[in-house]
């Protein structure tokens, strides 16, 4: 018998755990991967999570220090004496305490200032407890799934050798392994899963949430005369129609002034339509249906993958135009946002381009002197899918009367065009581009959007991003380039401590997206009370004051706290 690093194994009483059920070069990797991953980040982690990513990132370096092991053995095929083993062993021991206790003890410092800096909530005690039993019984999991699979493999080998000479049955191992990476690749087996997960989000998407009830108005699709059912709108689409300001709650916002009751419009992936641009044409006729087009002002939604919308940003136009508005959505899948980004971005940008041309297609055959206003939002994804709509600032320029989007994924063509070519002196995280003539970010909206002090024309574009948001940071370059964010001046809660490191913050941004919503206001990939600043700058109706925008600020945040 033989331990994973290929030597003979000692009688079982002789056995000591660790050194021998366990590659000692797999074990000193995936304690360096440990440290790695309590390096600085750019949000806060709870223990759970936290033991998580740990877990995951030893198990990574155990199997390349124990692939890296076999590799050294087979090449110097010398073995060092026991002593020389002992010593070793003995010397990584302590030096593995002694740093992980380091490394714990930075992990703690550094959790806590940036807890401090978005005030989030301290660090519990136990929650150290929690991460050590996570992360080693993750690590534990992942290596007994690994070495079942090995012997799988080599059971499978063992089998055909019986037939075969063993240097054919190796081919025929390696043939049927490139052939299963070929089907990976190739996609079949993406398509596989990809249905069963499909499958398994489409259930999820017949739920309701609670208090989300059918309209009784006919100026909400799934209510009385639409083109739609209820229960086709999925749970983010019924969820959106069901909420938002009431007419006495606007009415109040504006001092008593009648408000009109917002027109809010969707369309489901059950709604009807055999292709995204037939489901885009029945959400516009829908709108159409419902008076929008009588509106002071549209707003073309761009969902995220579930069909998902920032309540903040629908609620924001409805408040400041006292509800003369009409607002639409389209659903374009059952997947998660990031799960659709990842697999299905061509299905985001293609419900975006179609979703807005076919509403732009119904409003340009209206008198330009009577046309409503027409805006483009979106958040993450949803950005993406808005983006598409347009081919350049230009065409926002030629086609809009203003666009807001949160919390934008790096993969935006405008937004990387904008980002990459910004005026010179102007930082990544919150650049100035063509000295902010259409397009402006904000960060810390109220005092970012004014930057610079030059005209700023109309219409007007917008990109609310947070410095600690990696969403909008994470992309395959951060496996082997430093980013201009990590290189130039911080943003305002970004840690200085935070590094870049080849492939490591690639993983580290990759587990914040996971946890990115899970911080205030102001931070990560939560965008709420600056959306009042943004559409303010962007399409403040006539009155409208800095009076005004404060008591929307407020509005939106007890939004936010309820939830």
């Amino acid at each position: 018998m033989t331990d994973d690093s290929g030597s003979p194994r000692p009688p079982a009483r002789h056995r000591r755990w660790l050194p021998d059920r366990y590659a000692f070069g797999g074990l000193v990797v995936a304690v360096l991967f440990v440290w790695l991953s309590l390096t600085p980040t750019l949000l806060p982690r709870g223990p759970f999570f936290q033991g998580l990513v740990t877990g995951v990132s030893a198990a990574v370096g155990y199997a390349l220090g124990f692939l890296g092991s076999v590799l050294v053995r087979h090449l110097v095929r010398r073995e060092p004496s026991a002593r020389v083993k002992t010593r070793v062993r003995r010397g990584a021991l302590v030096i593995g305490i002694m740093g992980t206790a380091a490394m714990l003890v930075w992990f703690a410092n550094w959790q806590d200032e940036l807890r401090a800096l978005m005030s989030a909530a301290s660090f519990p005690w136990t929650g150290y407890v929690v991460t050590v039993i996570v992360a080693v019984l993750i690590f534990v999991l992942l290596v007994a799934i690994s070495r079942l699979l090995l012997r799988a493999v080599r059971s499978v080998e063992r089998e055909i050798s019986r037939v075969v000479p063993r240097r054919i049955s190796a081919t025929v191992i390696g043939v049927l392994t490139v052939a299963l990476l070929f089907a990976l690749l190739n996609g079949v087996a993406v398509r596989v899963i990809m249905t069963g997960l499909n499958n398994s989000f489409a259930a999820v998407n017949q739920e309701t949430k609670a208090g989300d009830e059918p309209p009784t108005t006919p100026l909400r699709s799934g209510g009385p005369e639409s083109l739609v059912t209820w229960d086709s709108l999925g749970r983010q689409g019924r969820s959106f129609i069901s909420r938002g300001p009431t007419v006495e709650e606007l009415s109040a916002f504006n001092g008593g002034r009648p408000a009109l009751e917002p027109i809010r419009t969707y369309a489901g992936l059950a709604s009807g339509g055999d292709s995204i641009r037939e489901s885009a044409q029945l959400a516009a006729d829908e709108l159409e249906r419902a008076g929008g087009f009588d509106r002071a002002v549209i707003g073309v939604a761009t969902t995220t993958g579930t069909g998902w919308i920032n309540e903040s940003l629908a609620s924001s136009l409805e408040y400041m135009y006292n509800g003369d508005t009409a607002i639409v959505g389209l659903q374009y899948s059952y997947l998660p946002s990031w799960l659709s980004f990842l697999v299905d971005k061509e299905r985001a940008r293609q419900a975006g381009e179609a979703q807005f041309d076919a509403v732009y297609d119904k409003w340009k055959q209206l008198p330009p002197e009577t046309r409503p206003k027409l805006v483009v939002m979106g958040e993450s994804l949803g950005s993406f899918g808005g983006e598409s709509a347009f081919g350049s600032v230009d065409d926002v320029e030629a086609r809009s009367d203003g666009v807001l989007f949160t919390g934008p994924p790096n993969a935006n063509e405008i937004w990387t065009d904008v980002t990459t070519n910004r005026d010179p002196g102007s930082p990544e995280w919150l650049p100035i581009y063509e000295q902010g003539e259409t397009v402006r970010f904000g960060a810390r909206a109220p005092e970012d959007l004014p930057r610079p002090d030059t005209p700023w024309g109309k219409p007007r574009m917008v990109y609310l991003q947070h410095a600690s948001d990696p969403i909008v940071w994470w992309s395959p370059e951060l496996l082997v380039s430093e980013p201009d964010w990590l290189k130039e001046e911080r943003g305002y809660d970004v840690l200085d401590s935070t590094q870049w490191f080849p492939f490591v913050t690639f993983l580290q941004v990759a587990a914040d997206m996971a946890v990115s919503t899970g911080v205030p206001d102001g931070h990560g990939h939560t965008y709420v009370v600056d959306i009042a600043d943004a559409w303010s700058a962007i399409l403040a109706p006539d009155g409208w004051t800095p009076a005004d925008n404060d008591r929307l600020r407020t509005v939106l945040a007890e939004m936010g706290a309820d939830g």
